[in-house]
Order: structure tokens, then sequence, then C-alpha cells
């Protein structure tokens, strides 16, 4: 029912019109990456401002919506940091249902689930002090 693209972004000024940078993208580009009208969930490691500035010119910007490092956290777990600046992939998730003309209604049920999984991995690390077996030995099954 709903349709996921992944754009993997190595180098950010390709986010920047051509006009600006050499290895810019041209508006045509952008566009059928990003589409001019849906909604963009965009994961960042760094500060989310960074890909406002380099995108705000772009025809869809209105619908881009940025996580990343918001200087939270403190000496913990690798997942738990990532979960604290609510880039993990449960909060991904949320973000998506959340932004999706259509989707929250239909996916209230999965929406409840990945606050609780939020919930039992923080649980998980405050009682054993690492991440959760599953969390931390996953790998990408394709």
């Amino acid at each position: 029912e709903l349709k996921v693209r992944v754009v993997n972004v190595v180098d950010l000024m390709r986010l920047e019109p051509e006009s600006e940078h050499p290895h810019g993208l041209s508006d045509r580009e952008f566009d059928s990456l990003f589409t001019t009208g849906r909604p963009i969930v965009f994961a960042y490691h760094g500060y989310p401002l960074l890909i406002h500035r380099l995108t705000y010119r772009r025809r869809n910007h209105r619908n881009l919506h940025v996580r990343g490092y918001k200087e939270e956290g403190t000496t913990t777990t690798p997942f738990d940091m990532v979960m604290l600046n609510d880039l993990d992939r449960f909060h991904l998730v949320m973000d998506v249902i959340d932004r999706v003309p259509g989707v929250g209604e239909r996916a209230a049920r999965l929406r409840q689930d990945m606050v609780d999984e939020r919930l039992r991995c923080r649980a998980w690390t405050r009682e054993h002090g690492e991440d959760r077996p599953d969390v931390r030995d996953w790998t990408w099954p394709y």
C-alpha cells in the first residue's frame, strides 16, 4: 500500500542546485529523486539545519523533514544514542506514518508498536547496560 524510495546521498553538495555547486543536481534531477509533492523523511548523521540550508530552494522543501543530531545523549550504547536523537528505525517509521496523508489512521497499530519497541529498547539498555541482542546483531536481510 505504501511505496518507499531510499535515496543514499553520499555527496551532500548534490543537494544544492547545479548553479550553486559543480556537484549540484539540476532541478529536474532533484525532483526525479525526491519528488515534487510527496513527504520526504531525511535521516542524517549531522545537524538537520545543514540539509535544510542545502535544499531550501528546492520545489518540495516544504515536505522535507530532516532527522539528525540534536546534541542529545550521554555515555550510553550506540543504539540508545541513535534513539536519543530520534534517528532510530522505529522513530523513522513513526515519521512516515505521521507525514504520509491517509496512512495515520490505517497504521495506528503499527505506530503504537514502534512506540512500544522504543520503550522496550530503552528499558533493556537501562537494565543491561547494552543494546538488545536483536537490535545490536541485526543485519540487512536483502
